[in-house]
């Protein structure tokens, strides 16, 4: 299950968590975070033990989108321990993002 996170709650559910976790910068106007919709699904599912995969809205959570310098979306961030560890930006494949996220969990 991919969750909605807030600047409110993202210091909860991101820096605190208790396991790694998979971040999409994301916005309602953007097609590519549309399409990366049912992949941030099947990942979530298949990582389940793993990874915990969220997302945040880029226009309603100006704060968090600041602090982490994002500009383009999709940006895909792996936070472990409170820190970021891997940032990625665009759509991409199931295979290729479990690739690239798989070399920091």
């Amino acid at each position: 299950m991919v969750n909605d996170v807030t600047d409110a709650d993202f210091a909860t559910e991101v820096l605190e968590a208790d396991r790694p976790v998979l971040v999409e910068f994301t916005a309602d106007w953007c097609p590519p975070c549309r399409q990366m919709a049912p992949v941030l699904k099947a990942v979530a599912a298949e990582e389940a033990e793993r990874l915990k995969v969220v997302q945040l809205n880029v226009d309603a959570n100006p704060e968090t989108t600041n602090a982490y310098k994002v500009l383009s979306m999709p940006t895909f961030m792996v936070f472990r321990e409170g820190e970021p560890v891997r940032s990625m930006v665009g759509a991409r494949p199931k295979r290729r993002l479990l690739e690239e996220i798989s070399e920091v969990l």
